[in-house]
C-alpha cells in the first residue's frame, strides 16, 4: 500500500500537467473500484478546471472550479499514468487502452491522465470542497507528520498510558496520518525502540525524540521518490529508490547496520503485518 512519501511523489508528478488545466473529457470505464464511483462522475469532471492538487494522508486531492474536490486513493496497485506530455527531451505518446484503465482524464492541453488499477483496491470520489473535512475517509485522520500540528507535545500526549504496541500506535491513522508499515519499521529502528514495546511504557523523552526521526525518514523517502515494492510507480512510470536505503525493512536475516552490532535483523508478524527490527539495538 503506498504510504505518504509515495503519494506525495505521485502528487508532485501530476501537478505540472493537471494544475490549472481543464478536463476536456472524463471516461469512467466501470461503475466501481474498491467502492462505487459517485453518481455522474464523468459528467461532473468533464469541462472542469483543476485549481490545485493537494495530499491528505494517503489521498491525492484535486480541487475543481466547480467547488468539488476529486479524491484519489491508489490502493495496492493503482497508478496514475501520464501520456501525451513532453518532459525535457522526451515525449510520452498515448499508449493503447489497457484492460485496467478504469478512469481516463483527457486534458484540454492534450495530456492524458489514466488511473490504472489491476487489483481494483483503489478508489475515486467527489465531495464538496467546503465539506471535505467531513468526508468519511478524512474526518477521523490525525495530523500530518510533516505539518505544524504534529510536534513532541502532541505525540507524548497521544501515547501516554496507551496499552497498544508502539508499532500499532504509530500505524493508527487517527493518531498520525500517512505513516505506514515500511516507514514505522524504519523510524523505530532509528529510535532504538522495539516494535512490541507498549506505547504507554516508553518515556516521554524517547517518544519526543521520535518526532524529528519521523520527519527525517519521510523527507528522505520523498526525496528518493518513495519505495518501489511490487506495483508502485511514480506518475512518470519511474521507480522510487528509498528501498535501497532500508535499514531494517525487508532485511530479515541480514546483518544489523549499526556499527559493532553482531545481530541479524529479525522479522515478526504484528496484526498481520511484518515487523523488522534488531533485537539488540531496539529495546
Amino acid at each position: 500500500m503506498p504510504e505518504l512519501p509515495e503519494v506525495e511523489t505521485v502528487k508532485a508528478g501530476l501537478a505540472p500537467v493537471m494544475e490549472g488545466q481543464v478536463i476536456a473529457q472524463a471516461d469512467v470505464n466501470r461503475p466501481d473500484l474498491r467502492w462505487p464511483f459517485p453518481d455522474r462522475m464523468a459528467e461532473r469532471l468533464t469541462g472542469k478546471r483543476i485549481l490545485r492538487l493537494r495530499r491528505r494522508s494517503k489521498y491525492v486531492l484535486a480541487d475543481l472550479d466547480s467547488a468539488e474536490t476529486l479524491l484519489i486513493h491508489l490502493g495496492m496497485s493503482g497508478r496514475m499514468l501520464i501520456s501525451g506530455h513532453t518532459v525535457g527531451d522526451f515525449h510520452h505518446p498515448h499508449p493503447a487502452p489497457a484492460k485496467h484503465d478504469h478512469v481516463v482524464l483527457h486534458m484540454r492541453s492534450g495530456t492524458r491522465i489514466t488511473f490504472n488499477d489491476a487489483r481494483r483496491f483503489g478508489a475515486m470520489d467527489l465531495m464538496q470542497t467546503a465539506q471535505q473535512d467531513d468526508h468519511w475517509l478524512i474526518r477521523d485522520l490525525g495530523p500530518e507528520p510533516l505539518g505544524n500540528h504534529f510536534d513532541e507535545t502532541y505525540l507524548v500526549a497521544q501515547l501516554k498510558n496507551r496499552n497498544t504496541p508502539i508499532k500499532s500506535a504509530l500505524l493508527d491513522q487517527r493518531i498520525l496520518s500517512g505513516l505506514g508499515n515500511i516507514y514505522v519499521c524504519e523510524v523505530l529502528y532509528r529510535a532504538g525502540i522495539h516494535p512490541k514495546r507498549k506505547a504507554g511504557q516508553i518515556s516521554a523523552k524517547r517518544v519526543a525524540a521520535m518526532v524529528p526521526i519521523i520527519r527525517d525518514v519521510l523527507t528522505e523517502a520523498i526525496a528518493a521518490g518513495g519505495s518501489s515494492l511490487r506495483d508502485y510507480r511514480q506518475a512518470d512510470g519511474e521507480l522510487g529508490y528509498f528501498q535501497h536505503g532500508f535499514q531494517v525493512y525487508d532485511r530479515a536475516g541480514e546483518n544489523c547496520l549499526t556499527p559493532e552490532c553482531k545481530k541479524k535483523i529479525t522479522r515478526i508478524v504484528q496484526s498481520g503485518r511484518s515487523s523488522f527490527f534488531c533485537s539488540q539495538c531496539q529495546r
